[in-house]
């Protein structure tokens, strides 16, 4: 019974990595594979999802840092 498990699950992997290199020159497939492994999240789960306070956190050291660096970027050209 394991080998039989053993055995589809190769047969699995090896019709994924086919299927996956058949694509691979073909843009447009390529595409509509990626696109279709998205799955889009609702305004609720989002809300549960997101961290608010953490995520007002990052945005202000990442205010800071790009300020920080446009003050540097200034300071070079003189």
């Amino acid at each position: 019974m394991k080998n039989d498990k053993q055995a589809m699950h190769a047969n699995s992997s090896a019709d994924n990595v086919d299927e996956y290199l058949q694509t691979l020159g073909n843009e447009d497939a390529r595409e509509l594979r990626y696109y279709s492994q998205e799955q889009p999240f609702s305004s609720e789960e989002m809300t549960r999802l997101v961290n608010e306070e953490r995520l007002n956190k990052l945005m202000a050291q990442s205010n800071e840092f790009l300020s920080s660096l446009n003050g540097e970027i200034k300071d070079f050209d003189d």
